[in-house]
């Protein structure tokens, strides 16, 4: 394996289990890699400290492992499975009982391991499904009973792999009701795309419908790789570009071949449940509303008048489709295909007690940061000036280079500049089912506030 070697008193971040080598911290390359290639990285003493995949540019390598082998057979196996597995502590999965053999009490690994030990070490047939094991403790891999609230009437959707935070950098998927929609971010991730396909199919078994890659807009498009969307793998008989899935028991169409993404904004479903708390009365209004989420949960928690706004077309549609899937009384909302910051402009003031301002990310890399900023605060501060008395608004940023503190302050100089008294309610942040690494705090990338407005 091709060794990077790193210049001295340049493995402090890594020996914290920090995922990232940048490529100012490296002396020299024993090798030619080419991108996406599974590379050793060594401290100058000649230690090895982890293996992960090369890339080009500022960080050189993400990494994969600090203490086992990428190249095992039952890596990836290894990798879902955890994953998974934290999925079902916060009880987003409830794995059924149906197979054989489970992680928990499969006879190949050595005693007293558990999904988080070394990866090389915690090996099992490839016949064992973790979604499929009669074998198993009641409710999880590793004995974790799974909240009995869980079941597959009130949430089918959720994020299985979240990069750095399952400790896969480079690697999304999201779960929907059965498909497997992946993003690669690394040229390391697409090119062991196949074998990521095989683990979903080995750990979820006959519940798994369809693996989906749609990587074109994410992966490296300068390495020349093939970025064509499409079907790693389907069940027979599968064919749909779509699916209704359920959060909270609220109904949502999901297209992962045409929306935005892999098709659904998974990382606000905590956030939703709470406009959904303080929603019953008020007058909604939802910009950049996307497919309509904060909507539905709205209109299904008893809003008086929900309108939604968005400039895109296609997701206006969707929004008017989850309104219908969730029987929503149309004298109760209103959709507008419009540029949501125009729209707020010439908003009535007074005419809405409860806003939610999610945008999208305004800076993409930390060269855009201060016009971002400028664009976060001047958007505030219009719906802090419109919202009624005593209203609520949730703003949120889903900028990674724009972090809390920064965020909490271009909030507080909107508020400022409107002269109304505002107070903070709550702070938000991304659910569950999107850890952030302590070692990477990177990783916190959506931050929100609640705040009431006088």
């Amino acid at each position: 394996m091709i060794k990077i070697i790193l210049k001295p008193r340049r493995d402090e971040s890594l020996r914290r289990f920090h995922p990232w080598v940048f490529s100012g911290a490296i002396a020299q390359i024993q090798g030619s890699p080419a991108e996406g290639d599974l590379v050793s990285v060594i401290s100058a003493e000649g230690e090895q400290l982890a293996i992960g995949h090369y890339q080009i540019g500022s960080i050189a390598v993400r990494v994969l492992s600090f203490n086992g082998d990428p190249t095992d057979p039952a890596y990836w196996n290894n990798a879902i499975s955890r994953a998974l597995e934290a999925r079902i502590a916060v009880g987003l999965y409830n794995p059924s009982s149906t197979a054989e053999c489970p992680l928990a009490a499969c006879d190949q690994r050595e005693p007293g391991d558990n999904m988080g030990a070394d990866p090389a070490k915690t090996s099992c047939p490839a016949e064992c499904s973790l979604a499929a094991c009669d074998q198993r403790e009641p409710g999880g891999v590793t004995g974790v009973e799974p909240p009995s609230k869980v079941t597959e009437t009130t949430t089918s959707c959720f994020r299985l792999v979240h990069g750095e935070g399952d400790g896969l950098p480079g690697l999304i998927i999201d779960w929907y009701d059965g498909v497997c929609v992946m993003q690669a971010h690394s040229v390391g991730m697409f090119r062991a795309k196949k074998q990521i396909c095989e683990a979903l199919k080995t750990v979820f078994g006959e519940r798994l419908k369809a693996v989906y890659d749609k990587s074109s807009g994410t992966a490296p498009f300068k390495a020349g790789l093939e970025l064509v969307d499409g079907y790693l793998w389907k069940s027979e008989g599968f064919d749909a570009p779509e699916l209704a899935v359920l959060e909270n028991s609220n109904k949502f169409l999901v297209n992962w071949v045409e929306g935005q993404k892999t098709g659904f904004f998974l990382d606000q479903r905590d956030n939703r449940a709470l406009v959904g708390k303080y929603a019953a009365g008020r007058n909604v209004l939802n910009l950049f509303c996307y497919t309509g989420g904060f909507s539905i949960y709205a209109m299904n928690n008893g809003a008086a008048h929900v309108d939604s706004v968005d400039s895109s077309a296609k997701a206006m549609a969707l929004v008017q489709k989850n309104m219908e899937l969730n029987g929503a009384d149309p004298q109760k909302y209103t959709n507008y295909c419009e540029d949501a910051i125009e729209f707020l402009g010439k908003t009535e003031p007074g005419k809405y007690d409860l806003m939610i301002v999610d945008p999208p990310a305004f800076a993409k890399h930390r060269g855009a940061l201060k016009n971002a900023l400028r664009a976060y605060q001047r958007l505030n501060a219009a719906a802090i000036s419109k919202v009624a008395s005593g209203g609520l608004v949730f703003t949120f940023s889903c900028s990674q280079v724009v972090d809390k503190i920064s965020f909490a302050e271009l909030v507080f100089s909107a508020a400022a500049q409107t002269g109304r008294s505002v107070r903070i309610i709550d702070r938000l942040c991304q659910g569950s089912d999107h850890p952030v690494s302590i070692y990477h705090p990177e990783g916190e990338y959506l931050k929100g506030l609640l705040l009431y407005v006088e």
